[in-house]
Formats: structure tokens, C-alpha cells, sequence
């Protein structure tokens, strides 16, 4: 996700342009609630925002908490002050949740600012503890070859999702404590890294997603189990589908030897390269603000 700010021309108008372009004269008249809330809660107008992104939107690989950490880092840059990535992760959680409403947890924000592996703990403070996880250069590079990502072709509403997700948890004691045995298995995932068992890293990942689609009916569908059941059978041991779910992109751990076998089995995907990143949200240029 890449975020631009500029000074407009005309100082009276201030322009977000997304999917869509707006052109107001009246910040509190902008559509795009995260850009509106932003520019309110910082006063700021006679500005042009500019955003692309490599995914499109609604495909669980959290591009609305990247456009918001983006943001939050590049209006902060934009005025003159230097915030860390846990801190920019901190205020765009704010932006989300407090002031635009989003029915969303804070994983995306901190996973998006914050760079390389991470174990994340929500802490009933409300505070969030990042441990990041010095892998060895040969696990993280076995990780990467054999980590593989697939696209569904379908979008979904992940509030929506997780609306209904926290509500079954709230009053399903065995959806409850579906959600507690996930939380072990983050704990047990991240030792799995740590001592470089990477086989037992693929069935936990099958294991977790075993519990995660019972949690609501609207996480998984029948093209997601046929596809799922395709990728095991290829030679897959362990995947899921990533963000809230009833869409979007599919992740699998599949050793080197059996991935020409997955590709085929899942050919009704599209596939999406990647490795994993190490920085974090970053300003990538600085340029000379000439209007102000």
C-alpha cells in the first residue's frame, strides 16, 4: 500500500483519490471515513491523498489497516513529526476502531506497521505486546519457499464477518473456547518457528483453520472446502484462509517437492508471489513542501 500526500494547488479543496477520486471544499463532506476522520482529528485540509495498492480491497490481506497506518505515517511525516512503528500502529487502531467505527480487532494495523515475524499479545489493557521472532536465515528462507498464496476471486465485508464472529463467541461457550485453543496454538505455532520445526509449523496452521471455520458460517463456503481439500490432497500440510474470512486469499504451507502438485490441483486460483517483509511502514521520499 502506498500513500501520498501533497499541498494542493488550490488550498480551498482538499482531494482523496482511491477507487474513486473526491474533490471537497468541506473535509467533513469526504466519503472515505478513514481519510475524513484523519484529516478531522488532525485539522488538516489543502490536501491531496493519493493511494495505490499491489491487492484490491476486501480480500483479507488487511489493505484497509494498510491504508490507515499509511496514512497516519505520511500525514505525520507530512507535518514535521516522527512516531515509531508501534506508536503509528497505536493511532491508526484509534482511527479504526474509536473514530471511524470499524468492527475490527488490532492485528492489522500492528502487522502492517510493524515489520518481519512477530507474536502479537492483546493484553486486557488494551495494550499490545510485539515480540519479534529471531528466526535463523535457514528457517526464514525455507519459510518463505514454502509458503504459497493463493486468490479466491472472492471479496467479502470482514466487519460484517467478525460482527457475527464476536457475537457467537460471546454467547457460544464452545465457539469461546475454540477461540482460547487458537490462542495456543499461536503460542505453540511461534515455538515451532523458534526451533525451526517447520512440518509441525503446517499442521498447527491446519489445526488453527479446522477452528477458525467453525467460529461463524460465513468464514468458509464450498469452493473454499473443495480448494482446501484439493491442497491437501496435493500434498499441502496445513493452510487457511487469511483475514475474517468468506474470501479473499489462501495461504498454505507446502514443501518445495510437492508444490508443482499444488499449483495444478488449485488451478482454479490465482496465484500470488510474495516473501515476507522486514521494514515495516516507511517513508520512502521526502519532498520540499513549497506551499504552506
Amino acid at each position: 500500500m502506498y500513500v501520498i500526500v501533497h499541498p494542493t494547488f488550490n488550498r480551498e479543496e482538499t482531494i482523496v483519490k482511491y477507487s474513486k477520486t473526491e474533490i471537497v471544499k468541506d473535509v467533513h463532506t469526504i466519503k472515505h471515513d478513514i481519510a475524513r476522520e484523519r484529516l478531522l482529528e488532525l485539522g488538516l485540509s489543502g490536501v491531496e491523498i493519493v493511494s495505490t495498492s499491489d491487492i484490491p480491497s476486501g480480500t483479507g490481506l488487511s489493505s484497509s489497516s494498510a491504508y490507515a497506518v499509511g496514512l497516519v505515517h505520511a500525514l505525520s511525516a507530512f507535518q514535521g513529526k516522527l512516531y515509531s512503528q508501534e506508536k503509528i500502529a497505536e493511532k491508526a487502531c484509534e482511527l479504526e476502531i474509536e473514530r471511524v467505527g470499524s468492527h475490527i480487532g488490532k492485528q492489522d494495523q500492528y502487522g502492517t506497521a510493524i515489520g518481519g515475524l512477530k507474536f502479537i499479545r492483546f493484553l486486557p489493557n488494551g495494550r499490545v505486546a510485539v515480540e519479534r521472532l529471531a528466526l535463523s536465515s535457514e528457517v526464514l528462507k525455507a519459510l518463505d519457499d514454502n509458503l504459497l498464496l493463493f486468490y479466491t476471486g472472492i471479496t467479502h465485508n470482514a466487519g460484517e464477518i467478525l460482527k457475527e464472529q464476536a457475537s457467537n463467541v460471546e454467547n457460544d461457550d464452545s465457539k469461546f473456547r475454540n477461540l482460547v485453543s487458537m490462542t495456543h496454538f499461536a503460542r505453540d505455532m511461534r515455538d515451532s518457528l523458534l526451533e525451526g520445526r517447520l512440518s509441525d509449523f503446517g499442521h498447527i496452521l491446519h489445526e488453527s483453520w479446522l477452528l477458525k471455520r467453525q467460529l461463524s458460517n460465513k468464514i468458509s463456503n464450498p469452493f473454499i472446502e473443495e480448494q482446501y481439500s484439493k491442497a491437501l490432497e496435493a500434498g499441502a500440510i496445513g493452510g487457511k484462509l487469511l483475514g475474517a474470512g468468506g474470501g479473499g486469499f489462501m495461504l498454505f504451507y507446502c514443501p518445495n517437492e510437492k508444490q508443482k502438485d499444488l499449483r495444478a490441483a488449485l488451478s482454479e486460483m490465482t496465484e500470488l508471489p510474495f516473501n515476507i517483509e522486514y521494514s515495516g511502514s516507511k517513508i520512502i521520499y521526502v519532498g520540499d513542501k513549497t506551499w504552506d
